[in-house]
């Protein structure tokens, strides 16, 4: 290849991705001078890159097939820009050799290694066979390039199960499932074949021997196109569900310095059988004795910013400098480990629902300054949608301090204070999984989310005398705020009333539950609050995002969204929804039925696992959906006979719409 045509400056860059990586990625290139170009999909016209870059390009329909996995489409919005070099990002097409082998051809710059390079260690298979020929300690598995079911069930019973059966290509989990017997290995690998076609156009699988107990540890590494191949220390990414990561942090707490060095030489070692070019992170999985490779992700990867955070080091510019045909500014000894630094990645979803993806318009987007150690990288803002096309992620919250302790308590003060509403994130999940005594302790493995699922997820406590109070002044104030717009409203004055009473009561409850009472008095002297015969002093002094609320003395923040009847509140207790319940009745609501056998979201119904007339036990699978680039399987909700199924494989269904019927068996 003509190295004129790989590495060479340029002015313009378009990125080939969307959400919180694209915004990064703009971000440092203007910083750096260059003009930046953004794509986008008909669901993503209004979306944050879009704004952020200084143009613009419609890729196509909303599915990431049509728009941002369209390699076609992609060289023509560089060619129709003027761009000279393109970013990937990360997920869709960055490890996609095929792409970046189109750009060379093109006669654009490819922002990362070269498709030889890819193929060589972007396959996970691929780079198996190349570490094995290294001498480099690898799991036992199958990664050969029969893909037959008979082979791979052969390579199956010869690694002995539980195994891994895993994408070749990509990440993310995706692809991805731990088959604990051999009946349970066909099912798996269709699944998992079709949800990595799907996600990344290559469904070509591997086998691997499933560690138990296992610790995931990764070393991010860049080379240079003259001959310069760094690591920049290892993160630990151990704290993961259904094999996707959620809290990195960097570097490890599980390896002293010794074992530090040991592995990050292996890291380079292995990015140097293909001489290197390009950032891409080496990952191992560890069984708390041995460390052993499991693959090569050619590409930034999510979790890059705890290390940027620990070093002092802007990964993206490193990597545009390499794509300009630059040296790497630092040489291996002059890189040195500053402090600890976590990350959390902060998702549409509904952890009390098995992590159910939401869909949705950003009512509210409220998160901390970045001071103090704390930054974040999002790619949403209030009033953005969340469709249910692409990766639910919305933004990235992560700390930095001196030490891993005062890291996590930045991180979780930071999580604290951030509320987004419109949509259900997952927010508090991460605050309670990050103070979690065992992961303080760094007593964990990549299986804990799931043992620990029912404390992490466990219901909010019950409102007390603050959150009623401060519901009323949440009421109060939002009437006051309205009535700014109408000059001579009597809402001006607290406490008005149009007969002239001195008291008006509130009832509040959470979910279904009872109702609790406060009156609110008021008057020509101090308003007060009574609660089951007791009574509180009360003032609140409206602020950005709440208000003051002091009760008998003692002042509290409080943050506060109101939409109609549903109250959102934020206080040192924690969070809370509570309904207000109508003073003039009509409370009519909607009861929805646990039984019902409909789509959670929109989504496209991808395999159906029961036959109509069939009987059924309590949680058997019906169908599977794919819903944004993830599979989510329904089931039935008791036992009993499939009366019908509504839908068929290729539909595309909207949320709500009911896919099969259950008949219950009476037992």
């Amino acid at each position: 290849m003509d190295r004129t045509k790989l590495y060479r400056r340029f002015r313009t860059l378009l990125i080939a991705n969307r959400g919180e990586i694209a915004c990064r990625v703009i971000r440092t290139a203007r910083a750096m001078g260059l003009r930046t170009v953004a794509v986008c999909s008909e669901a993503d016209g209004d979306a944050m890159h879009v704004a952020l870059a200084d143009e613009a390009v419609l890729l196509g329909p909303a599915r990431a097939r049509d728009s941002y996995l369209n390699v076609e489409r992609l060289i023509e919005a560089a060619k129709k820009t003027g761009a000279e070099a393109v970013h990937p990002g990360y997920g869709f097409l960055s490890e996609n050799a095929e792409f970046a082998q189109a750009c060379y051809d093109a006669g654009l710059v490819f922002v990362g290694p070269t498709a030889a390079m890819m193929n060589a260690m972007g396959s996970k298979s691929g780079s198996k066979a190349l570490m094995e020929k290294a001498g480099v300690p690898l799991v036992p598995g199958y990664h050969g390039e029969a893909q037959d079911d008979a082979t791979l069930a052969k390579a199956a019973e010869k690694v002995g199960f539980p195994v891994l059966v895993k994408a070749s290509a990509g990440g993310g989990g995706r692809g991805m499932r731990v088959v604990r017997s051999a009946d349970e290995l066909g099912p798996a690998i269709v699944s998992a074949k079709r949800e990595a076609k799907a996600a990344f156009g290559d469904d070509r699988m591997l086998i691997e021997k499933y560690v138990d107990n296992p610790r995931h540890i990764e070393v991010q590494i860049i080379g240079d196109s003259h001959g310069n191949l760094l690591s920049l220390f290892e993160r630990e990414c151990t704290l993961q569900r259904r094999h996707q990561k959620v809290i990195e942090e960097a570097p490890s707490p599980t390896l002293n310095a010794a074992q530090r060095e040991t592995v990050c030489a292996a890291a380079r070692k292995a990015a140097g059988a293909v001489n290197y070019v390009g950032a891409g992170t080496i990952e191992f999985v560890s069984d708390g004795k041995d460390v052993f490779f499991i693959e090569m992700n050619t590409r930034l990867q999510v979790e890059h910013p705890v290390t940027e955070l620990i070093t002092g080091v802007d990964l993206v510019e490193w990597q545009l400098r390499v794509a300009f045909g630059e040296a790497l500014p630092l040489k291996q000894d002059e890189i040195k480990l500053n402090g600890h630094a976590v990350e959390a990645r902060v998702y549409a979803e509904n952890p009390t629902r098995n992590f159910m993806p939401s869909v949705g318009r950003i009512s509210t987007w409220r998160l901390p300054a970045e001071t103090g150690g704390l930054r974040i990288d999002a790619g949403y803002r209030e009033g953005d949608t969340v469709s249910p096309y692409y990766d639910a992620m919305l933004a990235k919250m992560i700390a930095w301090a001196p030490t891993r302790d005062v890291a996590i308590d930045r991180l979780n003060r930071g999580l604290e204070e951030s509320d987004v509403r419109g949509i259900v994130s997952n927010i508090p999940f991460l605050s309670a999984l990050i103070t979690h005594p065992k992961v303080r302790a760094n007593a964990i493995d990549t299986g804990f989310i799931e043992r620990e699922l029912a404390v992490l997820t466990s219901a909010a406590p019950a409102p007390g005398e603050l959150e009623l109070c401060a519901a009323v002044a949440a009421i109060v104030n939002d009437e006051r705020q309205a009535a700014q717009t109408e000059a001579n409203s009597p809402w001006h004055t607290f406490g008005w009333q149009p007969v002239g009473r001195r008291q008006r009561s509130f009832a509040f409850r959470v979910g279904h539950g009872p109702e609790q009472k406060i009156v609110l008095n008021y008057g020509s002297g101090p308003s007060t609050l009574l609660i089951a015969e007791r009574e509180l002093a009360f003032a609140f002094v409206p602020k950005d995002g709440g208000f003051d609320l002091t009760l008998d003395g003692v002042k509290s923040t409080v943050a506060a969204v109101i939409t109609g009847h549903e109250l959102y509140l934020r206080t040192r207790n924690g969070r809370f929804d509570l309904h207000w319940v109508d003073p003039f009745g009509g409370e009519a609501e909607e009861q929805t039925g646990a039984d019902k056998i409909a789509a959670p979201l929109p989504g496209t119904v991808v395999a159906v696992l029961a036959e109509e007339g069939a009987k059924l036990e309590k949680g058997a699978p019906i169908l599977t959906l794919e819903v944004m680039k993830m599979e989510q399987t329904l089931r039935a909700p008791y036992a009993g006979v499939l009366k019908s199924i509504r839908c068929k494989v290729g539909d595309i269904v909207q949320e709500g719409v009911e896919l099969a019927v259950v008949e219950a068996s009476g037992e």
